[in-house]
């Protein structure tokens, strides 16, 4: 809350706009009501200006009353405001220094009612607010703008002009192979794949009255080179640092053609790399003595930080989605942002995903937050484990979300892990090797098959980090339950996914 008995102590930024108005309401007022409007709101005071060293000084306004009366009947004309978005609250005359002022509150306007412009033009009268000031907004954000403003998600688009044909069926089958070790006996469990599709909102009517892809299925499960005829801005990257010396120690990304391409595969693959980090200490924990818990609070933060990354993302959006792998930070950055004020968002309990869509499908998975509880429990999850607090970030100009987790801890926390690290080496050597798998076991190994067929017991274990005979007995249980095929006798015996037909 502004205290305008301390006004020398503040500055303009991103949300406080000062002016003189001593010859009336000033043109670049209507800017700036449309840049906090389509911001994250601010205020606006007429009678004060900003000195050479950049302090704020009051001015006595002769008419205020007159000043005001002026912008209410500015702002109830539908040809100079789009969306009126005050209240009369929001106006009022102030008494600063025995001086009178005019203090304008602009709220951020709701999602659906941005973009705010001026002069009844959207491409030429849209305005955001930065630390410098109003600025003109590109015509790609406001069609961003524009793309989000609807109640229903950016993903539920039927495309007539595609066929079921841009589906990867591997993929799928990927897909419902895990489906069926998370949810066990789903009702959606038997249906073939084009019932499956149309129950996961990957497939819809068209206004042909025929069935094609929504956006969620082909970004989903298409292959890349379909994705960009309604994407062309489409491009996911994986970009591993461990070494200064060496650009990139892995790079994976959807314009390889040496994989699909789409959001499913991609998702699996890069959280694959991330729980590897070697800053990354994640012991295991036992949950009666017996049964290893391998889904540790770290791993679970990671999935939701790269399931808000992929189901918030704009895709229409420019410089495509970025996730970057380094040693002592990780960070998840994507096209477009917030749907909801930053601070809704990292206080919990709002929910407005961008890809309703996408995040249902990897809800079914037991992957990502539909309650708004997803950010909160990312910060808990490195609050926890020592890391210093996670930093969620917009860049306005280019509409891009940015969360950083740093992977530095205190030293503190660095002697309770190396003690821990102890007491859980003599756990080890007592646990009995022939504990049931447990489902983040079983997601890992089918995981390292997807991607690695014809693999052996010791390349399963060493991916895992468990030894051998675990390995073996791991493999054996998902032969088993019919997830992987054993191929040859002993020393030359390998392990593939079985490709489960549905048909």
């Amino acid at each position: 809350m502004l205290q305008l008995n301390q006004l020398n102590k503040y500055r303009e930024g991103n949300r406080l706009e000062v002016k003189k108005a001593e010859g009336g309401l000033p043109r670049s007022l209507w800017e700036t009501y449309s840049a906090f409007a389509n911001t994250n709101g601010g205020v606006i005071l007429l009678g004060v200006t900003e000195l050479e060293d950049k302090s704020l000084s009051v001015i006595n306004l002769s008419n205020p009353e007159k000043l005001v009366s002026d912008f209410w009947n500015t702002f109830n004309n539908r040809e100079k405001i789009s969306a009126s978005i005050l209240l009369n609250k929001h106006v009022r005359i102030e008494t600063v220094d025995e001086k009178r002022i005019v203090v304008i509150e602009v709220p951020r306007a709701d999602r659906g009612l941005r973009p705010v412009f001026i002069n009844q033009n959207p491409y030429t009268g849209t305005f955001r607010r930065n630390a410098e000031g109003d600025y003109h907004c590109s015509q790609e954000a406001v069609r961003a703008m524009i793309r989000d403003n609807g109640e229903r998600t950016q993903d539920m688009l039927v495309l007539d002009s595609m066929s079921l044909d841009v589906f990867d069926y591997e993929s799928l089958r990927h897909y419902r192979n895990r489906m069926k070790i998370t949810r066990p006996g789903h009702v959606w469990e038997m249906l073939e794949d084009m019932e499956f599709l149309q129950k996961l909102g990957a497939i819809g009517v068209g206004e042909d009255e025929k069935l094609h892809p929504t956006s969620a299925g082909v970004l989903m499960f298409g292959f890349e080179y379909e994705i960009v005829r309604e994407y062309p801005n489409y491009f996911l990257d994986y970009q591993e640092h461990y070494d200064v010396d060496v650009r990139f120690t892995d790079r994976i990304h959807s314009t390889s053609g040496e994989w699909s391409g789409n959001i499913f595969d991609f998702f699996f693959k890069v959280y694959n790399k991330l729980v590897q980090n070697p800053s990354i200490r994640v012991p295991f924990k036992m949950s009666d003595g017996l049964t290893r818990l391998d889904d540790t609070p770290i791993h679970v933060a990671l999935r939701e930080a790269l399931a808000n990354c992929v189901s918030n993302a704009d895709y229409y959006g420019e410089r495509g989605l970025v996730i970057r792998n380094n040693i002592d930070e990780i960070v998840f950055e994507n096209p477009g942002l917030f749907r909801v004020e930053l601070h809704e968002a990292l206080s919990g309990g709002v929910s407005s995903p961008r890809n309703a869509v996408i995040l249902k499908m990897l809800n079914l998975l037991n992957i990502g937050e539909r309650t708004g509880s997803g950010i909160p429990l990312i910060f808990k999850a490195w609050k926890d484990e020592g890391f210093n607090e996670p930093v969620y970030t917009e860049q306005v100009n280019v509409n891009r979300s940015i969360l950083s987790l740093s992977l530095a801890i205190t030293s503190d926390k660095k002697q309770a892990i190396k003690t821990s690290d102890k007491k859980q080496a003599i756990t080890k050597a007592n646990a009995n090797p022939k504990t049931g798998i447990s489902d983040d076991r079983k997601r890992c190994i089918l995981d390292y098959l997807t991607f690695h067929t014809a693999s052996t017991s010791k390349e399963v274990a060493e991916h895992l980090g468990i030894g051998s005979d675990r390995a073996r007995v791991y493999l054996h249980e998902l032969v088993s339950g019919g997830f992987v095929i054993a191929e040859g006798k002993n020393r030359n015996r390998t392990y593939r996914l079985n490709r489960i037909s549905r048909d």
